[in-house]
């Protein structure tokens, strides 16, 4: 009944860094934030950094520390999570797939000396669904310390995304992001990536932001990161951002409404089934009611 939106797409308007964001399939926006905005974020991140073991698994690595939840650690992550350039880079990156983006991850991340490489990948192997066309996320690395190549900073395979992700794996050398604390290392889900080996006495520190399609399943379960009695204190917007807000049409729902509503002390209100479609579903369905009540003015003749 319902049409694909991608059919009638209307493009969201691409910022300026969209371009190379597009071609190569990652970008970097220098001095994106205050440099004393990024120290503040890393001073109130110090003790969960002493306090987190390292991770297990090759992949991980076992001279890696990684730890989530960050919007409920430091209250200048909003910053981050909401920066307008950054939103609206992803909006155009994956607009087109979805009816809204969602929250993929907040993560820190600390790669400690002695670090090997990590395995290249590709985000976007998450998911099972086919590859090649969309886009299915993208990510924001933000260093916390300066990245170098000595003490394992990003390293991005430019132009192997979108198509070029079936084919054989790039041969050439990867880009070395190297980038300061205030810069914004922005790469979509398809592009082949991994952190370098820290070959240096220095502990690397950097925060990933990761937003993906709103239909999907995210990498971190939002809803138990920030249940309700913590995302009623967020802004409306980075609340819907987190998931109190459904993806039309009528993803994610609770009891048939926005779960919004549990910002508001409504979960135990018994509550009425709201349609939330799209124009274009609401387009149609009013067209198909209108016909039914047609056939039944004129006495239900064919």
């Amino acid at each position: 009944m319902f049409k694909d939106r991608a059919r009638n797409l209307v493009m969201p308007q691409r910022p300026p860094a969209y371009r190379k964001l597009a071609d190569e399939g990652y970008v970097i926006l220098r001095e994106a934030l205050p440099a004393p905005m990024i120290n503040a974020l890393s001073a109130d991140l110090e003790a969960r950094f002493e306090a987190t073991p390292f991770c297990q698994g090759s992949f991980y690595g076992a001279h890696t520390k990684r730890f989530g939840r960050l919007l409920i650690r430091s209250p200048h992550m909003a910053a981050l999570i909401m920066h307008p350039d950054i939103l609206a880079l992803a909006e155009a990156a994956l607009g087109r797939w979805c009816d809204r983006l969602q929250l993929n991850l907040t993560q820190a991340i600390a790669v400690h000396p002695g670090a090997l490489a990590q395995f290249p990948h590709r985000d976007q192997d998450m998911y099972g669904g086919a590859k090649g066309e969309t886009e299915y996320l993208i990510n924001v690395m933000w260093p916390l310390t300066a990245f170098t190549e000595a003490n394992g900073a990003t390293r991005i395979w430019p132009r192997s995304h979108g198509a070029k992700a079936l084919g054989e794996e790039p041969k050439g050398a990867s880009a070395i992001a190297e980038a300061e604390p205030g810069d914004a290392i922005i790469f979509l889900g398809s592009v082949l990536h991994g952190a370098g080996a820290n070959i240096s006495r220095e502990v690397r520190r950097g925060i990933i932001v990761s937003y993906c399609l709103g239909w999907l399943k995210p990498y971190e379960n939002q809803w138990l990161a920030y249940p309700p009695e913590i995302a009623r204190d967020f802004s409306t917007e980075l609340a819907a951002l987190v998931g109190y807000a459904q993806h039309r049409p009528n993803l994610g729902n609770f009891e048939g409404q926005c779960p919004s509503v549990l910002l508001h002390g409504q979960a135990d209100v018994p509550l009425a089934a709201v349609d939330a479609l799209r124009p274009d579903q609401e387009a149609l369905l009013n067209d198909f009611v209108a016909s039914q009540r047609a056939m039944e003015e004129s006495g239900g003749a064919a």
